[in-house]
């Protein structure tokens, strides 16, 4: 019978020691980062260049044991790994680099957690209207029981309220991780755009954009891989589970605003409009990509309670929180700006749900 491990504890100030030795000019460390067979899992491995890369695709394709990642048989496990976006690393610092990449079958065709191939695709035929994305990523942080972290062992702490946006030792717990989090996703290019402690004790948010296309859900996932490493450094557990406690307290949802140049434009209040009307027809599809479960994740969580609307209905409002979609009070005012897509999980694939919106939106398929 297996039982849990224990956090292992080692001395960061001894592992500076190394890292303050010079590196060889002629040497380069990379780390490719992918994501996984779940859909929602994220896998890395590093390997040394002779060149500082400029560009991802200077980056020599890799391969990998895809039997070991729930993506292929163990009769054929070979998959390639084919660079897509650059980054500087934070954990390593220098001309370091964290390189994301695309994973392949042996065939050269996609593997089926490959969202990127066909959301990029959409988005080089959406280009024209420009599409700008801002993912507002919710998560929780637990000790390494799954408990989340400072919550009473035995108990709960008290009702919600006085956890978001709050302050002080009693209303927040993990603020170390977030700001170490916030300034390594700067360090790297991340546009991370803000960050705040949510609803739930011990939740967070953090938010990247705008990007424009494909570039929204590159630059989350690689968010999300410096969130869990930084996490690791500190001995703490994050998950993205978009209801990670039953009962009288709020999911964890990937909020996601929306807009193309005509709704950012004098009267672009008409095209937002054009855009809900458009996703009001495909409420089904869009919940069905919002989380890695086709919809299953997001039953959890999209209750109608809580700042949700339901799963089952669609529904837009000024303001409201408790909607689909939500048209912020700034935007009805100034009749013009963007849409806020509420459905998404906090788990959600970036690529799915960006590649979703601007089918619904611009291409009508």
């Amino acid at each position: 019978m297996a039982t849990k491990a224990h956090p292992v504890n080692t001395n960061k100030a001894v592992l500076d020691r190394f890292l303050q030795l010079e590196q060889p000019k002629d040497a380069c460390q990379v780390e490719y980062i992918w994501i996984d067979g779940s859909g929602e899992g994220i896998r890395a491995k590093g390997r040394t260049l002779n060149f500082v890369p400029k560009e991802p695709k200077e980056c020599p394709v890799w391969n990998f044991d895809g039997s070991s990642t729930q993506q292929s048989e163990g009769s054929n496990s070979d998959l390639y790994l084919y660079p897509v976006a650059l980054f500087k690393d934070p954990f390593r610092g220098g001309d370091n680099k964290l390189l994301l990449c695309d994973v392949y079958k042996y065939n050269k065709d996609p593997v089926e957690s490959n969202r990127r191939k066909t959301c990029a695709e959409a988005m080089e035929q959406a280009k024209d209207a420009h599409p700008w994305f801002g993912i507002e990523q919710e998560y929780s942080l637990l000790d390494y029981d799954g408990y989340p972290l400072g919550w009473p062992k035995n108990g709960y702490p008290g009702p919600q309220g006085p956890y978001y946006c709050g302050v002080g030792a009693n209303k927040v717990y993990g603020r170390d991780v977030v700001e170490a989090h916030y300034r390594a996703c700067l360090y790297a290019g991340i546009k991370i755009c803000g960050i705040n402690a949510e609803v739930m004790p011990s939740q967070w948010e953090f938010q990247v954009g705008p990007c424009e296309g494909i570039s929204m859900g590159d630059e989350l996932w690689v968010a999300r891989y410096i969130l869990n490493r930084v996490a690791e450094e500190f001995g703490i557990v994050v998950t993205f589970d978009p209801k990670p406690m039953t009962g009288n307290w709020n999911g964890a949802g990937a909020h996601c605003n929306y807009s193309t140049e005509p709704m950012r434009k004098d009267g672009g209040i008409d095209e937002i409009e054009k855009a809900i009307e458009k996703l009001s027809k495909k409420q089904k599809e869009h919940i069905e990509a919002y989380d890695p479960k086709n919809g299953l994740d997001n039953q959890r969580r999209l209750t109608g309670a809580h700042e949700t609307s339901s799963i089952y209905e669609f529904s837009a409002g000024v303001a409201n929180r408790g909607a689909s979609i939500r048209i912020p009070r700034q935007v009805a005012e100034d009749k013009k700006g963007y849409l806020e897509d509420r459905r998404p999980a906090s788990n959600c694939d970036p690529y799915r749900v960006t590649e979703m919106i601007v089918r619904t939106t611009l291409l009508d398929n």
